[in-house]
């Protein structure tokens, strides 16, 4: 393996889930040339790649697909909120959510469907009131240990999350 692709896998050790442009940004390399290793990297089974919609992240090779959906919502202000104020009070109702996290709840409504169709968040009918729970919570809790997001991702998180309540 070549000093670059070395540089580039550590990148997304120490950084899962982590996006094409940061990577970027990160290794300073040009975009032809960063995708052109990238496309190596994966191709020797040395990263993994899942490409969704508008979105493609980077994953070390033995990341599962419910380890990438946490770390996924952990690298996203408004999703990270949301697990995180599930964790400190497991059981809330969608107008708590609304104001642990203080967006509007269009938005709150957008990831909060996303997280649970990820298989992370579940919806129990108590009372005739709908109220979230945390799924995976011992996964959460162990990847949030294991791999905090760090900055790398936080500047563009604020504009995605108004971007992508429209």
């Amino acid at each position: 393996m070549t000093e670059r692709t070395l540089f580039l896998k550590q990148i997304i050790e120490q950084n899962p889930g982590i996006q094409f442009r940061q990577i970027m940004r990160h290794s300073g390399l040009k975009n032809g040339v960063l995708s052109h290793y990238l496309g190596k990297l994966e191709k020797q089974g040395i990263i993994k790649v899942i490409r969704g919609p508008r979105q493609t992240r980077f994953y070390p090779p033995q990341t599962t697909e419910e380890e990438s959906n946490v770390i996924k919502a952990l690298r996203r202000q408004t999703p990270r909120d949301l697990l995180l104020a599930l964790i400190s009070e497991d059981g809330l109702e969608f107008n708590q959510l609304v104001n642990a996290v203080g967006k509007s709840p269009s938005t709150v409504s957008l990831y909060l469907s996303q997280i649970v169709s990820d298989g992370l968040v579940d919806i129990r009918l108590e009372n005739l009131k709908k109220r979230y729970y945390i799924k995976v919570r011992h996964l959460i809790d162990k990847l949030i240990e294991d791999n905090n997001p760090n900055a790398i991702e936080k500047p563009t998180s604020g504009f995605e999350d108004i971007f992508n309540s429209f």
